[in-house]
């Protein structure tokens, strides 16, 4: 060998190990992990609505820094059972969180902040939990009990009750600045800021009452649907605006937990208008446009408080030096209707509510602007935390890492197909179980309790709206029959073949049963 070729390899080895070392050297990436409640894709401006109901600069800014995904998918759309799913990378009949019921989450099975806890991570989760027992895998946890209150809420810090004064999207955001500035700053970190904000019944912050000036929000072309043609489950609910709207939800009598001073703003704001309410004497479509425009000025304004939040501890990561190596992950526990088919909340199959915003900024990593169309979902996340933070992902989480599609990179086995299931039922909204199977168009329904077995097939591109039922239609038959077989294989895949326990449902009886 020459001697002018050893050189040479000396010197490439020499590159190599200055690699090696640099590549040990550089720290673990902290995640930020930022999940609000019931907040819909039409509420987020980067997702486009033809109704241009809100712009939400700093939900915007992550998914423009980073990656949209605009085909996040729930398995079971509802609050507590999507925390779950988060938290351990499995559906509900394997986790074992089915409802808000009667559900308690299990905190001493596998979850993905016990593994990063145990891999050297300051792990943290503040805000809304909504678990039932107590948060484990974190060194510092500051919740709000059950569904939490707008104002003023009590909190559970570390097992003790506490009290706080200000609005519950303010004060969850100072909560987790605050933890940030004190952590263990030896450590990489895992932050869970999880807002109660949107949820019903939409209470907004002072400052916020009045936002929209007064404006007429466009309606839904869905508003009044009359459900001609479909299932009796979809007939049959009980979330509709027409119908399941309480005088909390319409501000005609003030939210709990607020001060007599700030009760003097909150009346300012909307007692003339609810006088001018009383006087009309509102009956039938009428009164079910004024609700809708009431609930939009409430709904959005509370989604501008988290934004605004957002921006905050955007900003506190820029301040601090922190925003170069810091994973920023922005979604929802599900979507939510804002009057499409005269609805407000969640559970259904239906777009509005089965699609979740989601939005990673990852620096270094995931190009800015991107955009992804594959189907995600809640499931993905624990696998991608920790395949973020240089983890193995257990074998047995049922979802997928996300780091690859992070990358700019579609493994060619990426799922074309998910598989959904909701249970909760009669109470709170008479939504019945249903099982089905999701692809980039279709969507096949199966509602199978307690004394139906009726089937639907949806076609969102030749009915985007989602008002026909095309499972007995001759033209659909070869389509039926491909998804009734791709439901059955994803049933086996994720183990979900077997009767679900009674007590999946709730804890309220089903009609002609025995509690």
């Amino acid at each position: 060998m020459s001697r002018t070729l050893c050189l040479t390899l000396v010197f490439l080895a020499g590159l190599c190990g200055s690699a090696r070392v640099d590549a040990a050297e550089k720290p673990q990436p902290n995640i930020v992990f930022i999940f609000t409640d019931d907040l819909t894709c039409q509420a987020v401006s980067s997702y486009g609505d033809g109704r241009k109901l809100l712009d939400t600069p700093n939900f915007d800014r992550i998914g423009r820094e980073g990656m949209r995904f605009d085909r996040c998918l729930v398995t079971n759309s509802i609050c507590g059972p999507s925390r779950a799913t988060i938290l351990t990378g499995k559906y509900s009949h394997v986790n074992g969180f089915y409802n808000n019921s009667n559900s308690q989450f299990d905190g001493t099975q596998q979850t993905f902040p016990k593994l990063l806890q145990g891999a050297g991570y300051a792990t943290a989760m503040i805000g809304k939990w909504h678990l039932g027992s107590n948060p484990t895998g974190f060194d510092e946890w500051h919740i709000l009990p059950g569904q939490g209150i707008y104002y003023n809420p009590p909190m559970i810090h570390n097992g003790q009750r506490v009290k706080h004064a200000g609005y519950v999207s303010d004060i969850i955001t100072d909560l987790s600045i605050e933890w940030l500035k004190t952590r263990d700053k030896s450590k990489p970190f895992l932050l869970m800021t999880q807002h109660k904000a949107p949820h019903r019944e939409w209470a907004p912050a002072l400052r916020h009452l009045g936002w929209d000036q007064d404006r007429k929000h466009q309606e839904p072309e869905t508003l009044f649907d009359d459900f001609a043609g479909r299932s009796q489950a979809v007939r049959d609910h009980d979330m509709g605006i027409d119908r399941t709207f309480t005088d909390l939800d319409a501000k005609l009598v003030p939210p709990p937990g607020i001060t007599p001073e700030q009760l003097k703003t909150w009346n300012a704001y909307y007692e003339p208008r609810n006088a001018a309410y009383r006087e009309a004497k509102l009956t039938g479509k009428d009164l079910v446009r004024w609700r809708y425009q009431r609930y939009m000025h409430d709904y959005l304004g509370c989604v501008k408080g988290v934004d605004e939040n957002v921006g905050r501890l955007l900003q506190f990561l820029d301040e601090s030096g922190l925003a170069e190596n810091t994973v920023v992950v922005f979604s929802s526990d599900q979507g939510f209707f804002l009057g499409e088919h005269g609805w407000f909340d969640k559970r259904w199959i239906f777009e509005e509510s089965l699609r979740t915003p989601l939005m990673v900024r990852w620096p270094g990593v995931t190009s800015p602007k991107s955009v992804s169309n594959q189907i995600v979902s809640l499931i993905d996340f624990a696998g991608t935390f920790l395949e973020i933070a240089g983890q193995p992902v257990p074998a047995d989480m049922q979802g997928r890492s996300l780091v690859p599609l992070l990358k700019g990179q579609t493994p060619a086995d990426w799922r074309q197909s998910l598989y959904y299931h909701y249970y909760e039922f009669p109470v709170p909204h008479h939504v019945r179980p249903h099982r089905g199977v999701v692809t980039d168009r279709y969507k096949l329904v199966h509602y199978y309790k307690p004394d139906l077995d009726e089937w639907e097939l949806l076609d969102r591109q030749a009915d985007p709206l989602e008002v026909r039922n095309f499972h007995a239609d001759p033209a659909y038959a070869e389509t039926v029959k491909q998804l009734h077989r791709e439901l059955e294989r994803l049933r086996a895949e994720v183990k979900d073949t077997a009767e679900p326990p009674r007590a999946a449902y709730g804890n309220q009886p089903f009609a002609n049963e025995k509690k």
